[in-house]
């Protein structure tokens, strides 16, 4: 019985991890995407070049 158990038990944690790195995978996307548009959308600065959209 208890090596059915951790069978189990190991499926469901597998399940959770895999379904936890999807959404972690479409975040990153989704990232990638917004950070892309950010270089594409930057406006010009006053000397005439184009200017940094973040601030570091």
């Amino acid at each position: 019985m208890v090596p059915l158990l951790l069978v189990l038990l190991l499926a469901v944690v597998l399940f959770g991890a895999g379904f936890a790195v999807k959404i972690l995978w479409w975040v990153a996307l989704i990232i990638l995407v917004l950070w892309l548009l950010g270089f594409v959308m930057r406006g010009t600065s006053s000397g005439g070049g184009r200017s940094r959209w973040y601030r570091w």
